[in-house]
C-alpha cells in the first residue's frame, strides 16, 4: 500500500539496475521516498537486479513496481497511486553493439517509453525531471572535450535513440513547460555493475585467467566515471530548478583502455592475457567530458579518480556483491 500522503515521492525509472539501485540507496539515506519502477527483463539475469534492491524491501519509504515504460497502462496506474513529484528516467535498453544487431528495440524502449513517460507527466505537477542520456550521443564528434552545445554525431542507433528522447524531452518542454534535465554521462563504472559491462569482465576474465578481447589496439580512450561521482550529480540536479538544460557528467579524465587493464591487472596482481581485433563499429575512439557548466551550475566535482576506482570496484567485486 503507498502513503499518498507523502507529497515528496521520487519516481526512479530503471531502478533496480546499476545506477538506478546506487540512486535509491543514496535517496533513501537521504530520507526520500522512493518508487523504483523496473521490468525485471532479461537483458542480464533478473536476479541480479533484485539482488540489487533486497536491502532495500524492508525500508517503509522503499516501493517497487514491476512494469514497463512502454506500457501506458501501467504508467497511469502508478501516476494514480502516487503521489510523484520528481522523475528521475533511467529506465533504457543499453548496449552500443547490441543495437547494431536490434535497432528498432532501441526505439522502442528508449523513444516509446520516454515518450510514454512525459505523456503521464504532462498531466502532472512534476516539479523536475531528470533524464538520463549518454555520452554516445557525441558520437565521432571531432571536437574534443566534449561540450553541451557542441556538434552530436552518433555512431550507433544506441546513440540516435538517446539523442532523439533529448530533443523529445525539449519539445515537451516548450510545448508543455515540463522542467526537464539531461544528464550526458561518460563510461559510468563501480559497484553493481551490468556484467555486460567492459570493466566487469575484464576483472572477472583476468581472475578466471581467461583472454580479455580488446577491439583495436588499446589506444581508444573513455572518461570513465565512478558510479557515486555520477549519483551525486543526478541528486544536485534534483535539488536544482531549471527549466531545461543539458549537463555533462564524466570525470573529464579520459583513460586508454591499455592503461584501464593496467590498473585493473595492478589492484589485482594478475597479469592480464590480451588479444587484440579489429576496431568494432558504433565505437567512438574517445569519450571527453567538459564539465566546466556543471561545475559552474551544478556545484558539480567528480572525486574519484580511476586509480581509487578501480580499487574500490575491485574489492566489491571481491567481497561486496550488494
Amino acid at each position: 500500500m503507498s502513503d499518498t500522503t507523502n507529497k515528496n515521492q521520487i519516481l526512479v525509472t530503471g531502478g533496480a539496475g546499476f545506477i538506478g539501485s546506487n540512486l535509491v540507496e543514496r535517496l533513501l539515506k537521504d530520507g526520500c521516498d522512493v518508487i523504483c519502477l523496473d521490468n525485471f527483463n532479461d537483458y542480464y539475469d533478473p536476479q541480479i537486479k533484485r539482488r540489487n534492491i533486497a536491502p532495500f524491501l524492508n525500508v517503509e519509504k522503499f516501493h517497487v513496481v514491476e512494469a514497463d515504460v512502454r506500457d501506458i497502462g501501467a504508467l497511469k496506474r502508478v501516476f494514480g497511486e502516487y503521489e510523484i513529484q520528481k522523475v528521475v528516467h533511467l529506465a533504457a535498453q543499453p548496449g552500443v553493439r547490441l543495437s547494431l544487431l536490434d535497432p528498432s528495440l532501441y526505439i522502442d524502449i528508449n523513444y516509446k517509453g520516454t515518450l510514454n513517460l512525459l505523456e503521464m507527466c504532462k498531466t502532472k505537477k512534476i516539479e523536475n525531471i531528470v533524464f538520463a542520456s549518454s555520452s554516445s550521443v557525441y558520437g565521432d564528434t571531432k571536437k574534443i572535450p566534449f561540450i553541451e552545445a557542441g556538434a552530436t554525431s552518433p555512431i550507433s542507433p544506441y546513440g540516435v535513440s538517446k539523442r532523439a528522447t533529448e530533443l523529445l524531452c525539449y519539445t515537451y518542454n516548450k510545448l508543455y513547460h515540463i522542467p526537464v534535465t539531461m544528464l550526458r554521462f561518460f563510461a559510468v563504472y563501480g559497484p553493481r555493475q551490468r556484467p555486460d559491462m567492459a570493466i566487469y569482465k575484464f576483472i572477472k576474465f583476468i581472475d578466471d585467467n581467461k583472454e580479455i578481447i580488446i577491439y583495436g589496439n588499446g589506444e581508444s580512450c573513455r572518461d570513465y566515471t565512478y558510479v557515486t561521482d555520477i549519483i551525486e550529480g543526478i541528486i544536485l540536479a534534483l535539488k536544482s530548478n531549471f527549466d531545461f538544460q543539458i549537463f555533462n557528467l564524466g570525470n573529464s579524465n579520459p583513460v586508454s583502455l591499455s592503461h584501464l587493464i593496467s590498473v585493473i591487472s595492478k589492484c589485482m596482481k594478475k597479469t592480464a592475457k590480451i588479444k587484440y581485433i579489429p576496431d568494432q563499429m558504433g565505437d567512438p575512439y574517445i569519450t571527453y567530458a567538459d564539465i566546466s557548466k556543471a561545475k559552474e551550475l551544478l556545484n558539480y566535482c567528480p572525486k574519484i579518480k580511476i586509480d581509487e576506482g578501480i580499487a574500490r570496484y575491485v574489492e566489491w567485486c571481491k567481497y561486496g556483491q550488494t
